[in-house]
């Protein structure tokens, strides 16, 4: 499909011509939004950023963690066991393991272990906890606070008008859903939520029990991350998932890093990176912000490296302004072509010929594309963008790696389908060192959509699983995140059931999606600590305490292990290793279950066997075979050391799509104009912390102590609105009539292009509209909103 449809003004945008939801849908009383944190008077500090990641700070830092906040001898015990063959897999990012020999030191880093810690912890949020706070006075916590009160123990139910969370008996609660799933006008008035650290098994049966319940309710995290990256892969390649192996990472000539900050987000992915560099790879990062992780990185696990001098990351730094990546990638088409005229063969012609469709079109777009209008857009030098073309032209081995910097766009398919026309044009697919790279958060995001965990499924599979399980599976589309928001909001939907995360704080427009959980008749959450979610409920909450990733799940058939699906396409187990914090814990697959047996147990349509399937874990891999290509002796082949690859065309140059090709598409340039006042607000995460759980309240390689409600602004920016460093200002959105506002944040200048503020996930969800979204995957668009930011006035 040749896509050249035309995006929205920002005009357009702010009139909601474009916006998903009408204003309609919002209240009157919420035409004027103002949020404010709990703690917004911690002394925030700053010093200059570091000028690269990792080293002995980082090892300092581990240990520091484990100290302070975990079991240390049981911390060790699990970190050596971490990411290993037969161990289990860290519960955070979801880089690949190496498929040969692993680290006897560990395949781990400092995040990991901090994600471990949060598993590992002494501290309990137990009945006693519960009941000494009221859901109110949990409230005035910050999330911080609440991630280390401790491990959830018990089951815990509130009542309709109680103020505490009370413990409550497994069967009893999970009647309470059954009631009120039962007795709903229909099954699409029930919301089925999956966080990205679900195993395989858990999500297919939940996906399973959802589907025989009668819904494709199904929205996950994927709706507000790598949607984009999923439809603008599929339309182009054929497969909604990238195309490269740890190998192809190491070998390339050049690799491209767009719109991801690895040394935070994905910090094992370094190493990678070095070993690209020493096997002579060129790197271009592609960033609005400069970041320590793409610039230097200290292996900290080679002690020549700690003690000497580490490896330079970038060769070339193009700091892109907010949302200018397909000007600047076009730029670089533009240019690529031009050489081409000059040095035949830098353009793979007989790829291009052979394997791809809609070339002539394409060509034809780009020589009508103004290149003057690209640079100024992109916010790059022209010189600068000329020294990509020279490393881009030197080889078609080429990987681009990118994360939500950009999928989190109104454009986000967009600008994926510009980075794979960049692929093609250069025949850097299916080739040794090349292809796409889209680099996944959580750490079985992708492994949770494999199974089934989306609201619109393929004819095949619901015909498989319904074949597998004997139950009628419903054809019509479920709710993906943003719409599940809205339906709560407009009393569709009543009941909320979350496997896993932390609904409220990821979420964009955080006080309307508060309202929309409030308005639930129930809300029910999955979880391993308590977070904000449970303290915005519907009119009765449960949280049910499950099993973390590090911990022993013992069934009746014995000890098992789960599955999980990693970034580059591999399926491997994980086994954990340490006793359960508590003997009232059960897996998501025994709580799955559980709900399963009380919802149907008067269904005499429904004849799934839940105690089976629980009980030894291979049973469901047996019906996920069954339902799912690319998982023949699924049993025998997980267990098989580094696990497998799933089926993948693309690296064989096999492209699933409507021609039998790869794609070439037209994308227009997005629309950059503000007003004068007006900035492009992008969210970001600090290096501590992972999605919404916070490890500390610093942001070491940005120079940040001590604070989250902050905005890094560019100095030339602050003066012309005269804010001083370490001022206090207010940063307001105004998206149709909705006037969106968060107070108290204090001013940080920073090096980022001018006209382009950045301010921290979640803390400035409460800025993003809820309907401001990607149109065809409905994601958020948090990395460009418009913005006005001015100092606080003084009180009187």
């Amino acid at each position: 499909m040749l896509s050249n449809d035309k995006l929205p003004t920002n005009q357009q945008i702010h009139n909601e011509e474009y916006l998903y939801f009408s204003k309609n849908s919002i209240d009157a009383e919420m035409s004027d939004i103002e949020h404010r944190y709990p703690n917004t008077s911690r002394e925030v500090s700053w010093k200059k950023a570091k000028k690269g990641s990792v080293g002995i700070p980082a090892i300092w830092q581990t240990l520091r963690h484990l100290g302070k906040y975990a079991d240390v001898p049981a911390g060790i015990k699990a970190a050596l066991k971490m990411n290993q063959k037969g161990g289990f897999d860290c519960p955070g990012c979801a880089w690949p393991d190496p498929d040969d020999e692993r680290s006897s030191l560990g395949e781990f880093c400092e995040n990991g272990i901090k994600a471990l810690s949060e598993e590992a912890t002494n501290q309990r949020a137990d009945p006693a906890f519960f009941g000494k706070y009221s859901v109110q006075e949990l409230s005035g916590w910050s999330e911080f606070e609440l991630g280390k009160s401790g491990r959830i123990t018990q089951a815990l139910y509130l009542a309709e008008g109680d103020t505490h969370y009370k413990p409550i008996e497994w069967n009893q609660a999970f009647t309470i859903i059954a009631n009120h799933l039962n007795n709903l006008d229909h099954p699409d008035e029930a919301i089925f939520y999956t966080s990205g650290r679900t195993s395989n098994e858990a999500a297919f049966l939940y996906g399973t029990l959802a589907r025989a319940f009668g819904t494709n309710n199904l929205p996950d995290c994927s709706n507000m991350c790598h949607e984009c990256s999923g439809y603008g892969l599929s339309r182009t390649l054929g497969i909604g998932k990238g195309a490269v192996t740890l190998d192809d990472i190491h070998s390339a000539d050049v690799l491209l890093i767009i719109g991801q900050n690895p040394g935070t987000n994905h910090p094992r992915m370094m190493n990678a990176l070095e070993k690209c560099k020493e096997n002579g790879g060129r790197i271009i990062a592609i960033n609005p912000l400069r970041e320590a992780g793409l610039l230097h990185y200290t292996n900290p696990q080679r002690p020549r490296r700690i003690f000497g001098r580490g490896v330079n990351i970038s060769d070339l730094y193009l700091q892109v302004k907010l949302n200018g990546d397909i000007a600047l990638l076009k730029a670089i088409m533009i240019l690529l072509l031009e050489k081409e005229n000059e040095q035949p063969g830098i353009v793979d012609k007989e790829f291009i010929k052979t394997h791809t469709v809609h070339y002539d079109e394409f060509i034809d777009h780009l020589s009508q594309t103004d290149l003057d209008k690209c640079v100024v857009e992109s916010g790059v030098a022209l010189e600068n963008i000329e020294k990509a073309v020279e490393l881009i032209s030197s080889s078609p081995r080429m990987v681009i790696c990118w994360a939500m910097g950009i999928t989190q766009h109104v454009n986000g398919v967009q600008n994926v389908q510009e980075i794979v026309n960049l692929l093609l044009l250069k025949g850097s697919v299916g080739i040794k060192g090349a292809g796409p790279c889209p680099v996944r958060g959580h750490s079985n995001v992708q492994g949770d959509r494999t199974m089934g965990i989306c609201e619109k499924m393929p004819e095949s599979f619901y015909q498989n699983l319904g074949k597998a399980f004997n139950i009628t599976v419903p054809r019509n589309h479920g709710y993906a995140t943003v719409p599940a928001i809205n339906a709560m909001y407009e009393g569709k939907a009543r009941v909320f059931i979350g496997m896993g995360g932390n609904f409220v704080s990821a979420t964009p427009d955080t006080d309307y999606t508060a309202a929309a959980l409030r308005k639930c008749d129930l809300t029910v959450h999955v979880s391993t600590k308590p977070n904000r979610s449970h303290l915005v409920h519907g009119k009765e909450a449960l949280i049910l305490p499950t099993l973390g990733r590090s911990e022993m799940d013992i069934q009746e058939s014995g000890y098992q292990f789960v599955s999980v699906e990693n970034s580059m396409g591999i399926v491997h187990s994980s086994k954990g290793i340490l006793p359960p914090k508590s003997e009232f814990l059960k897996s998501e697959v025994k709580i799955i279950a559980g709900l399963g047996k009380a919802l149907f147990e008067d269904r005499h349509d429904v004849q799934i066997h839940w105690d089976t399937l629980c009980s030894d874990y291979d049973r469901i891999r047996e019906k996920i075979e069954e339902v799912i290509p690319g998982f023949d002796d699924y049993n025998e082949r997980v267990r098989s050391g580094a696990g497998f690859y799933l089926p993948n065309g693309v690296k064989s140059r096999q492209f699933n799509t409507e021609s039998g090709k790869a794609t070439f598409t037209i994308n227009p340039l997005p629309d950059q104009s503000l007003e004068t006042d007006e900035l492009m607000m992008t969210t970001i995460r600090a290096h501590d912390q992972y999605n919404t759980t916070l490890y500390g309240l610093n942001d070491r390689y940005r120079g940040i102590k001590d604070g989250r409600e902050i905005v890094l602004m560019n100095q030339e920016d602050m003066r012309v609105r005269d804010i001083t460093p370490g001022q206090k200002v207010e940063i307001a959105s105004h998206y149709g009539d909705v006037r969106r506002v968060v107070v108290d944040f204090t001013a940080i200048p920073y090096d980022l292009p001018k006209g382009n503020v950045a301010t921290y996930f979640p803390e400035a969800n409460p800025l993003i509209p809820v309907q401001l979204v990607n149109p065809e995957t409905l994601t958020p668009a948090s990395k460009s909103v418009i913005v006005r930011v001015r100092a606080m006035r003084a009180e009187s």
